[in-house]
This record gives structure tokens, sequence and C-alpha cells, in this order.
């Protein structure tokens, strides 16, 4: 893992979306590390959320505003004047997706789209991680999936992150070129993680959130889909992926920053690939109790598999995956447990990103 201190500190940081589960730990350890981080996001998309119990506002310059709307995000990039864009607004859940089809389109899609054009209206040289899905790509061929392959998308959610990631290529094919960057000085690139877990997400229609919220009240878990299979991973790992990234794009070589410029599988181990019903029975294990049932009903159209090959971010990046899926486990339950006794957000997440800094790769 590179020095992400010597890398953020003292840097100029836009994140998008920090309200979110992701984008609030990710705003808490570029807080860590001494980056000037400018928070823009919808108010906090849960109660209780992250955001709020870790007091995340007070650490950072926050902005409460909608990416679907351009004027205020051209504002906000303009004052924010950034060395790094992590842009992770969305709307993230695939069965709210069949709820709110347009809703989902015009966050994902055009709320991308404004990102990259405040950035182009801005005129000042940065480095953007735009954060897609591993449900980008096309489904109907089995994985690994490889950063090259078919994109597509049988759900609306999964439709809408394919058309953010072409929309991002776009962009960088017609005025970011990577070749010409000495010109326009912006470095786009796009992220894409597997299924992410960890504490202080309160999501519904998420396996995990749903697994602690039964617990919490002495109830059997309720499972969609035990036999899904996806690359469960913690959500510390795809965040360095994206800290690692962010400061390749706004390094001081030129043929780094240009180097970086494309697509990046985040993904976790190969032995991370698991069933839904493996990480129940995983959770339960390190709850010490409990239990879970199929409920028979699968819901709507989801991928029934999906897997990621990272070796491109091994390779170039030098980025691995720190927590296997059995510590992943572990420390989720481990946060959710420990702030049901009363212990603090913001110290819990503290302490788990000393403890991920100082781990052995998995």
């Amino acid at each position: 893992m590179i020095d992400f201190a010597a890398a953020y500190r003292g840097r100029r940081v836009l994140i998008t979306g920090h309200t979110g589960f992701k984008g609030a730990w990710l705003a808490l350890w570029l807080g860590e590390l001494g980056a000037q981080v400018t928070g823009y996001s919808l108010p906090p998309p849960t109660t209780p959320s992250l955001f709020a119990a870790a007091a995340v506002a007070g650490r950072l310059r926050h902005v409460d505003g909608d990416v679907r709307v351009r004027a205020d995000l051209e504002r906000t990039v303009r004052g924010a004047r950034p060395d790094v864009v992590f842009h992770l607004a969305a709307q993230s859940l695939v069965r709210e997706s069949y709820r709110d089809p347009l809703t989902t389109m015009e966050t994902n899609v055009i709320g991308t789209v404004n990102l990259l054009e405040a950035v182009r209206a801005a005129g000042a040289p940065c480095g953007v991680v735009v954060v897609t899905s591993d449900k980008c790509y096309d489904a109907s061929r089995p994985g690994p999936y490889r950063e090259g392959d078919a994109l597509g998308g049988a759900d609306v959610y999964s439709a809408s992150k394919a058309a953010a990631e072409i929309a991002a290529a776009s962009y960088r094919r017609s005025f970011f070129p990577p070749e010409r960057l000495a010109d326009h000085g912006v470095a786009i690139a796009t992220a894409r993680a597997g299924n992410v877990i960890g504490g202080g997400d309160w999501a519904a229609d998420r396996l995990v959130p749903d697994a602690m919220r039964a617990l919490a009240a002495g109830e059997t878990i309720a499972a969609r889909r035990p036999g899904a299979i996806r690359p469960w991973q913690h959500v510390l790992d795809p965040l360095a992926g994206y800290l690692t990234l962010g400061a390749a794009l706004a390094s001081s070589s030129a043929s780094e920053r240009a180097a970086a410029a494309q697509a990046w599988n985040f993904g976790p181990d190969s032995q991370a690939t698991r069933t839904v019903g493996e990480v129940l029975d995983a959770i339960l294990a390190a709850n010490g109790s409990g239990g879970w049932r199929d409920t028979g009903d699968p819901g709507p159209h989801e991928t029934a598999c999906l897997t990621l090959d990272s070796a491109r971010a091994r390779r170039e990046l030098a980025w691995e995956p720190r927590w296997g899926f059995e510590r992943a486990i572990a420390a989720t339950v481990d946060w959710y447990r420990a702030y049901a006794g009363g212990a603090d957000a913001a110290g819990l997440c503290a302490r788990q990103l000393i403890d991920y800094a100082g781990a052995a790769v998995a």
C-alpha cells in the first residue's frame, strides 16, 4: 500500500456522495490523512447513517447539493479547486432501480455527465475517479470480468452503471485524451468494485444491513437468493484502491497520470467470492447466535453470479486487498455490535483504519 498520508496531506479533494456509506468512510479516511476535503451530496439516504453517527459534516467543508443540478455542481467544483475528485454520488440499490428507474438513470448517468461537465468548465488540472460497479459488465457470459470486457445490464441499475462508464470513457477520449495531458491537465479513470460490506451501512434491501437489523431485533434473517454469488469485500479494500488510483491520477509524473487514466477493477481475492448463504453463515458465526431462512421469493431480476479479475490493478498500481473474507466479516460484525453497545462511530472507524493500515496483505 502506498503512503497515503504523503499522497494526500494538504491536497484539495472533492467527494460527491460523501453522505453515503462508502463516501462517509472515504471522507473520514481522507480527514485522517490530512487532506482538505469538500463534500457535495444530498442529505444522508438512511436514518441512522454513518455520516451523522460519525459527525462527518464537522470534519470537512460540507455542501448540500444534488448531482442532477449542474449549476450547483459547477459552482462547487470551481470553489473547491480540487486536485482529486472522487465521484461516488449515486442511486446504489438494484431493487430501488426497479421502483424508480428514472431517478436512477438521472442520478447515475446524468449526474456523472454533470460532474464531468463541471470539471471541464473549471478548466483546471485534476484527477477524477468515477466510481461505478462490478454490475456494469454484460453478465450474459460467465466471469471473472476484466476491464476490457463488454459492458451491459439487464436491470436498470446495472445499465445505469454501464452507461456511466461509457460516458466517462467518451469524455476521456473527446475532451481529456491521456496523450494530450500536458494541454488539458485532466486525468479521468473509472473504478469498479465488488459487493462492499462494513460497519455503518444501514441501507434497505442490502444483505449485511438487513442481517444486522434482524439480529439486533432477535429475528431470523430473511434471505433472498441465498445461492447468488458475489465478490464480497470490506469497504476499506476498494477505498484503498480508489485512493491509490487518485494518487496516480494526481501524480507529478505525467506518464503515471496518463497510464492511470483508464478503467480499473478493485475486487477481492477469489476466496471471497461466496454465495449469499455462505455470507450469512459467516455473519452468524461471528455474531455467535441467530439463524436465517430462504424467503423463497427472489424478487426482481438480479445477476446470479458476479466475479472480478483485478490483475491489472495488482500489477500496474501495486494495489492488493488486505482483508480477506473472514476478516471482512469479523470487522463488520464487530463494528455493529460495538456501536449497538454505545461505542463512538468515528472512533470505531478510526480504530479499523489503523488496523487496516497495519494488516498484512490477505
